[in-house]
């Protein structure tokens, strides 16, 4: 497995890391999800699950696994496997702060997230982080920051990032949304007795919703590590939307999300491509990615949509 870097982490990264939103909670944001759980929704069901991928992810090489507070309990998990495997001191794990998970383990409701980026519910959602991951939190991110949140123009908040930061946590922040651009190039400015504040910036980048890109070059030129979500489009970028996956594997051996995520890992500002899958199978479909370095991207550069059209597509899915 080829390694990057992610600044304020002493530790090499694999180039492909381990999301864990699909399976810390009982519903997601993705095609297919419900079919992916076969399911499993329980607590215990679910736990056994994501402890399965990460198995078949650390075998592979994948030594950056991503959590959030929000996702359920998804931190819980992660720590129960991390004690259970005793060779883990080499996997990064990065967590985040800024949404509560609201859904209280159902699937068929209104809302799963509440954001608030308030110091109070940092401070909360940081002690809670730290119950469950202890010092095994190596990057804690502001969960999709966006200019209208004020996040990043409030001093109490980013006073106390700067502790966390000087006290050996990296900071990143991660965004959404069809202002993305706008909200990496304002966090290039966020500064803190003289430094930069961010580390890294987690960001959704894909083959239909490329905008983010000149962004993200700036961010990666100006020393941030760059760490790219939903390669896969929360599953359009995979067999189970026919015509795009035709496009995306014509003429080419490799699965369509193999293909999708080797787009990602082309971009040479790129430190760190997450899979977001929900089985083992699924990873292993994903890893393909790194075996489809050949594959012509160019070819697939009039798929992109705008971003206002992208972003009100994934507004329409449903939580599965």
């Amino acid at each position: 497995m080829p390694t990057s870097t992610l600044p304020g982490i002493a530790r090499t990264v694999s180039v492909l890391g381990l999301g864990t939103a699909a399976l810390g909670r009982p519903g997601y944001l993705n095609l297919g999800h419900g079919l992916d759980v076969d399911g499993v929704r329980d607590p215990a069901g679910l736990e056994r699950r994501l402890h399965e991928v990460l198995d078949t992810a650390v075998t592979a090489g994948v030594t950056y696994v991503d959590t959030a507070r929000s996702y359920g309990r998804g931190e819980e998990f992660v720590a129960r496997w991390l004690q259970r495997r005793p060779a883990t001191g080499a996997i990064t794990v990065g967590s985040k702060w800024g949404y509560r998970y609201v859904a209280d383990w159902q699937v068929d409701v209104d809302v799963h997230e509440v954001k608030d980026h308030s110091l109070g519910h940092l401070d909360h959602q940081w002690a809670e982080t730290r119950t469950w991951l202890g010092d095994r939190v190596d990057l804690y991110q502001i969960h999709s920051a966006t200019l209208d949140s004020g996040v990043l123009t409030d001093d109490a908040v980013l006073d106390r990032l700067a502790e966390l930061r000087h006290d050996g946590v990296a900071i990143g922040l991660t965004t959404s949304g069809p202002g993305q651009a706008d909200t990496i190039r304002a966090a290039l400015e966020v500064r803190r007795g003289g430094d930069r504040l961010f580390d890294t910036v987690q960001a959704t980048w894909n083959l239909l919703e490329p905008s983010a890109g000149p962004a993200l070059a700036e961010a990666a030129d100006a020393g941030l590590g760059v760490i790219v979500k939903e390669a896969v489009a929360n599953g359009r970028l995979t067999a189970r939307v026919p015509a795009l996956a035709a496009r995306l594997t014509d003429g080419v051996r490799h699965s369509a999300d193999a293909v999708a995520i080797a787009a990602v890992l082309a971009q040479p500002w790129a430190s760190v491509v997450l899979s977001g899958a929900a089985t083992a199978d699924q990873l292993v479909s994903n890893l393909g990615a790194l075996d489809a370095a050949d594959v012509d991207i160019d070819r697939l550069t009039d798929l992109a949509e705008t971003p206002d059209e992208y972003w009100h597509r994934r507004s329409t899915l449903r939580w599965t």
